[in-house]
């Protein structure tokens, strides 16, 4: 398991924009990077620069995905049918913790991480810990009933940062992966670029 080594919001800092459209983000406040050396002005970026940044922009949005792991995504969508970009975000939309981020049980996906990790998640009646699990159209997902009393859970629920995307029907406590999504469902809060991610890894 990968565990978080550095400030979540830091991610922000580094790309300039507020990733998970958070309120509580300090780019709000600091559009500069983190550091002492945040502040300097930056030069134009290069044609692997913008792919890096890319790459780095949608990898960290999902949390605690490593390297490897994400390399081996861009593979199976490499690998897949279709265009390679729209198979990576499909991929990525399908793992079990972005499946309860987006369902609003957790306020986070760092959280939704945690979340999964401590078994408080059922998938087809049967507990899972395992975050980066890919969920199949018609999966249902369910918060365990000892566990809807947990402040995050409740804080998440009420939160009206986010709305429910179709691709998943949230009915309570319960969540039911309906389909895969194309680049254009999923409600990302800034411009993410999967072809340019796509660019970086076949060079």
């Amino acid at each position: 398991m990968s565990k978080r080594i550095q400030a979540k919001y830091k991610i922000d800092r580094r790309m300039g924009e507020n990733i998970w459209g958070r309120a509580k983000s300090p780019v709000n406040n600091r559009d500069y990077g983190p550091g002492q050396h945040g502040q300097r002005r930056k030069g134009k970026l290069s044609d692997f620069g913008i792919q890096l940044r890319a790459k780095q922009k949608l990898k960290g949005y999902y949390g605690n995905i490593t390297e490897k792991q994400f390399r081996r995504y861009y593979a199976e969508a490499d690998r897949r049918k279709g265009d390679t970009g729209e198979n990576l975000i499909g991929i990525l939309e399908c793992r079990l913790d972005a499946v309860v981020y987006r369902s609003k049980f957790v306020p986070t996906v760092f959280g939704a991480r945690q979340f999964v990790n401590h078994g408080h998640v059922l998938v087809n009646g049967k507990r899972c810990n395992i975050p980066s699990r890919l969920l199949k159209a018609g999966d249902v997902v369910e918060v365990r009933e000892k566990s809807r009393a947990i402040p995050m859970v409740i804080e998440a629920g009420q939160s009206p940062e986010r709305e429910h995307p179709e691709y998943i029907s949230v009915d309570g406590f319960k969540a039911t992966y309906v389909r895969v999504p194309t680049l254009d469902e999923v409600p990302y809060a800034v411009i993410m670029e999967p072809n340019l991610v796509v660019e970086f890894y076949s060079r």
